[in-house]
Formats: C-alpha cells, sequence, structure tokens
C-alpha cells in the first residue's frame, strides 16, 4: 500500500508557540501554499489514478488543505491529530514556566507534556490507525494530518528513528511517502 501523507500548510500564530491540537488559524498565504501543494501531489500520482481513500485530522487546518486539494470527503480520524500538549498548547515554549518542560525536553520519547501526551503515546495511536489501515484493500492512500503525525509514520514504515524524530519533521506543506 502507498500512502502519501501531507502536512497542513504554514499557521498563523507567533513563533515558538506551542500549538499542537488547538484549532488555529492558517497564514493569508493559504491559497497560494495549497495550490502549490495540490501541484505537487497531483503530479506524485501516477498519470489517470487517484487515491483509493483519503483521511485528514479533524482540525480544519488539515480539512481545509485536503478540500483545497479535492478531497473534501476525506475521513476524519482522531487518530491523525498533532500531539496533544495539554496545559502547555498556545503557550510560548521560551516563556513557560512548567518545570516539567525541561524533562520533556529532555525526553520528550516518554514524558508526556503536562495534561498531554509523549511522543510514544502519539506514536501508540498513530501506530493503531496505521495496524487498521495495513488490513484495507487499498493500493493508494492520502493522508491530511501534522508534522508528529507524519513522523510518527516514518518512524513506523522504518524510515526515521524516533530519537531523531524532530530532524524527521517536513516543512509545512511536506508530503512524504511511505509504502506498507
Amino acid at each position: 500500500m502507498e500512502i502519501t501523507l501531507i502536512r497542513h500548510t504554514s499557521v498563523n500564530i507567533p513563533p515558538g508557540v506551542c500549538y499542537g491540537q488547538t484549532d488555529v488559524p492558517l497564514q493569508s498565504t493559504f491559497p497560494q501554499e495549497a495550490d502549490e501543494v495540490k501541484r505537487r501531489l497531483q503530479a506524485s500520482l501516477p498519470p489517470g489514478t487517484d487515491f483509493d481513500q483519503t483521511f485528514t485530522s479533524p482540525l480544519s487546518r488539515c480539512t481545509r488543505l485536503a478540500g483545497h486539494c479535492g478531497y473534501a470527503d476525506a475521513k476524519r480520524d482522531a487518530r491523525l491529530l498533532e500531539l496533544n500538549f495539554g496545559a502547555w498548547e498556545m503557550q510560548p515554549f521560551a516563556t513557560n514556566p512548567d518545570p516539567r518542560l525541561a524533562e520533556w525536553y529532555a525526553d520528550y520519547l516518554h514524558v508526556p507534556a503536562t495534561g498531554g501526551e509523549s511522543f510514544a503515546e502519539q506514536y501508540r495511536r498513530v501506530a493503531a490507525f496505521l495496524d487498521e489501515l495495513r488490513t484495507q484493500p487499498y493500493t493508494r492512500v492520502a493522508i491530511f494530518s501534522h508534522g508528529g503525525v507524519l513522523v510518527c509514520a516514518q518512524v513506523y514504515a522504518g524510515l526515521a528513528r524516533a530519537e531523531e524524530a524532530f530532524s524527521a519533521l517536513p516543512p509545512y506543506g511536506g508530503i512524504v511517502h511511505i509504502n506498507l
């Protein structure tokens, strides 16, 4: 099964603000960014083919891109949400007074955000989605989601190591291909 994962376009929040599962607005450049994603997505498909199924995170930054690319009917699945940063959502990382932040920086794989989840917990959620997807008779699938989900999928497919997750983070509008 060929899986194409698409990260949402750039968000309209100040740099350095933690936004995880918060439904944040997109930049005013969304139409141009989304047109470019759509062009690259279409170019990645063999001529005359399309995806057998499309999925999306339920957050608007993903559903909006899916719709722009022609997949407004993409199935929403909460397992495709970004990492839950709990109490840190919409807080600037640099001024977050939570002492657990230092613990998280030292071991984000296992330490959850206060009131949120760890990378390992997010990975288990994404892996459960991919395990279920593997049981379906699809040839080509598209998933519109978030950077953390794309990293988890790369780890699942053996293309990245969890310990190097941040180096596998695709840019906004990035497209990653995996085979299962």
